[in-house]
């Protein structure tokens, strides 16, 4: 079997079989293509088949000599691993090559986490006078309230709100729904804005779903909220290198250092796949609510 075949088959295998969303697909796919130009650079050429775990090494030693990082060399092999189980399971090979094909170490560098005082301050920092101070507010609070990644909050819709029970329905990556316990602090400064602020704004055709709109009622950028927290950073003398998901962290972090299980921190985060039918099948919705109310600096 040729490269160009074998690849195909495998991101059909994604598609179909593990329902992989694109974006994972395209990672994989070019992952193994820096795979095949090597192959394509030997002189005998092998195809996938043929390849054993000396070439498997010999071709991350390769990638490590342009300059790759071991994070990047770790996906890699990840994705050859998947590759070649594959293979076997398609009965396209014997025995997996892949198998003792070791990760490079990694030494990974926790991100810095805010402080409950720190996060009050920036929250208070906001100029709540302004129309894009409510919403600000609103952000922040349902960021470090959910646990939420900056994406998840700039595609917030209006539907997925249930502030009555306490939950938020979020989509994350892959597309995959979840739902999100939220505490008083996020419901408050989220009702100010939809309710006595957003309601004036003139809304972009298509966006009217969407939860935090800008001045010309269109969807927020990530790149807005980025800036966001970097300006209430400096507005406060913070000199930590922060950013929306040093929120997250920091939302995380408190709830374990609280004393909050972490498998429940796990699935308000969005770790594990779960489907809009089969919502928390290891843990009910009201202890992950109990989680919060309990746990959460800001309730």
């Amino acid at each position: 079997m040729n490269w160009a075949a074998a690849i195909k088959g495998f991101k059909t295998y994604l598609k179909l079989e593990r329902s992989l969303a694109a974006n994972s697909i395209d990672a994989y796919s070019k992952d193994l293509d820096k795979l095949y130009q090597y192959a394509d650079l030997q002189i005998n050429k092998k195809s996938p088949t043929e390849f054993s775990l000396t070439d498997l090494r010999d071709f991350i030693k390769w990638v490590n000599e342009l300059g790759m990082i071991p994070s990047s060399q770790a996906r890699i092999i990840s994705g050859i691993k998947a590759f070649y189980k594959y293979l076997l399971m398609e009965d396209l090979i014997a025995s997996d090559p892949s198998e003792l094909l070791e990760s490079p170490k990694i030494t990974r560098k926790l991100p810095d986490t805010l402080s409950i005082d720190e996060i009050n301050k920036m929250i208070a920092a906001i100029d709540v006078s302004k129309p894009e101070g409510a919403r600000n507010k609103a952000m922040l609070e349902v960021m470090y309230g959910c646990g939420l990644r900056v994406s998840e909050l700039t595609e917030l819709k209006l539907s997925n709100l249930y502030l009555n029970i306490e939950f938020i329905k979020v989509t994350g990556k892959g597309s995959k729904e979840r739902l999100v316990p939220i505490g008083g602090e996020a419901i408050k400064a989220l009702t100010i804005w939809i309710d006595l602020v957003r309601v004036h704004t003139p809304i972009k055709k298509g966006e009217e779903d969407l939860v935090f709109l800008n001045r010309r009622g269109s969807r927020l950028s990530r790149v807005y909220v980025f800036l966001l927290i970097k300006q209430l950073a400096e507005l406060t003398g913070l000199k930590k290198n922060i950013s929306p998901h040093t929120l997250r962290h920091s939302f995380a972090t408190h709830l374990v250092e609280g004393g909050a299980d972490l498998r429940a921190v796990q699935e308000m985060l969005g770790h594990e796949s779960i489907t809009t039918t089969e919502i928390y099948t290891h843990l009910d919705r009201e202890y992950l609510k109990s989680t919060i109310i309990e746990f959460h600096p800001r309730n």
